[in-house]
C-alpha cells in the first residue's frame, strides 16, 4: 500500500507532516510517497532514521495557501503540492491521498482530479465525534453550505457504510440533526430528508437534537455543511473553555491543587478524549479515491494517526461498498 502525503499543506508543513509520515513507517507496512519541494523534503529526511526503500519523493515547487480562493488555486497552481499529489492519486501512483492544507481547495481539486462516484452529487467531509458512548460521525461536517435532501440521504448512506466498515459499529443509528426530535419539525430541508431517510435501510432513528449529540444520540449524525461546521466549531469552543474554567479552578488554592493532582490522570484521558489528534482526520466521501483531510494545526502525531486513518479506510474498501450499494 503506498500512501500519498501533500507534505506543504497545514501550519506546521513541512515537518510535522515528514516525521508524522516517518513516525507511520514504523507502526504500519506501507511504502509512501512525498508530494513538495525536493530539496526540503531531503533536507527534512537527513535528520531522521528511516527506511530509505519505503520513501519516494515527487518534486512540487508551489503551494497553496490557506487564504487562496480554492478552485483558482487548483487551476492556477499547478505544480503545488497538493494538486501534484492528487494527480499522482488520479494517475494509480498510490492507494491513498492525505493533506492538512485549504480544505475548499483539496474538495475543489477531489471533485475536478479524482471526481465524484457515480451516483453522488455531492462530497462530504465527516469528522469522528466524540461523545460519552464513545466516536459518532458527523456528516457533512462544512463541504456544502447549501444541501438538499437528497444530498442529505447519500451523506448518510456514506457515513452509514464508513461507520460500519472502519470504525467497525454493527448496524450502526443514523440520525438527523434538526431543532426537535418530533418528524413535522424543521425547516424544508429538514422535513422532506427526514422522508428519504425513512425509506433506506440505515437504521435510521429519527430526528436528533443539538443537545444531544454528545450524549452518543446516534452514531451518524447527519446535517448540511453548514450546520455541520457550526456544530464542530461550538463544539470545539465549548471544549477548550471547558478546560479553560478547570484549569482555573484547579489552580485558585492550594486544596484545589492537591485535588488536581488527584484526578491528574483523570483528566489527562479526558483531555486526550477531546483531542483531534487522537482521530486524525476527516475522510472526504463521495469521491472515487481515498482522501483524508487531516486538521490544519496538525503535528506529527496527528499527521500519524490520520495516515492511519486512511489506511482503514483503503483496506476495508469502502468506496467499493458505497457504489455497491448506490448501485
Amino acid at each position: 500500500m503506498k500512501i500519498i502525503i501533500d507534505v506543504m499543506g497545514g501550519d506546521n508543513a513541512p515537518h510535522s507532516n515528514i516525521k508524522g509520515a516517518i513516525d507511520s513507517l514504523k507502526e504500519n507496512n506501507i511504502n509512501i510517497i512525498l508530494v513538495g519541494p525536493k530539496d526540503i523534503i531531503e533536507e527534512e529526511l537527513s535528520t531522521l532514521d528511516y527506511q530509505k526503500d519505503k520513501v519516494e519523493i515527487i518534486d512540487a515547487k508551489e503551494r497553496i495557501e490557506n487564504d487562496d480562493e480554492p478552485t483558482q488555486a487548483i487551476r492556477r497552481k499547478k505544480d503545488s503540492s497538493m494538486v501534484v499529489g492528487l494527480n499522482a492519486l488520479a494517475d494509480g501512483l498510490g492507494d491513498g491521498f492525505i493533506s492538512a492544507g485549504n480544505t475548499g481547495a483539496l474538495l475543489a481539486g477531489s471533485i475536478l482530479i479524482i471526481k465524484r462516484l457515480e451516483d453522488i452529487d455531492r462530497a462530504a467531509i465527516t469528522v469522528l465525534y466524540p461523545t460519552i458512548k464513545g466516536m459518532s460521525l458527523l456528516i457533512d461536517a462544512g463541504a456544502n453550505m447549501d444541501s438538499k435532501p437528497e444530498y442529505l440521504k447519500q451523506f448518510a448512506i456514506m457515513g452509514y457504510i464508513y461507520t460500519k466498515e472502519v470504525l467497525g459499529k454493527n448496524n450502526p443509528t443514523v440520525g438527523l440533526i434538526n431543532v426537535g426530535s418530533e418528524k413535522t419539525k424543521g425547516n424544508i430541508l429538514c422535513k422532506e430528508t427526514y422522508k428519504l431517510l425513512e425509506l433506506e435501510n440505515i437504521n435510521f432513528i429519527g430526528n436528533i437534537e443539538g443537545r444531544d449529540l454528545p450524549f452518543g444520540a446516534s452514531d451518524v449524525m447527519v446535517c448540511d455543511g453548514f450546520v455541520g461546521n457550526v456544530v464542530l466549531k461550538v463544539t470545539e469552543g465549548v471544549a477548550e473553555s471547558l478546560f479553560s474554567m478547570l484549569k482555573k479552578e484547579f489552580t485558585s488554592s492550594t486544596k484545589s491543587k492537591l485535588g488536581a493532582l488527584m484526578l491528574k490522570n483523570e483528566l489527562n484521558n479526558l483531555k486526550k478524549m477531546l483531542d483531534y489528534r487522537e482521530y486524525g482526520g476527516a475522510p472526504l466521501l463521495g469521491v472515487k479515491k481515498p482522501i483524508v483531510k487531516a486538521h490544519g494545526s496538525s503535528d506529527d502525531y496527528a499527521i500519524k494517526n490520520a495516515i492511519s486513518q486512511l489506511i482503514s479506510y483503503i483496506d476495508k474498501d469502502v468506496i467499493k461498498i458505497i457504489e455497491s450499494r448506490l448501485q
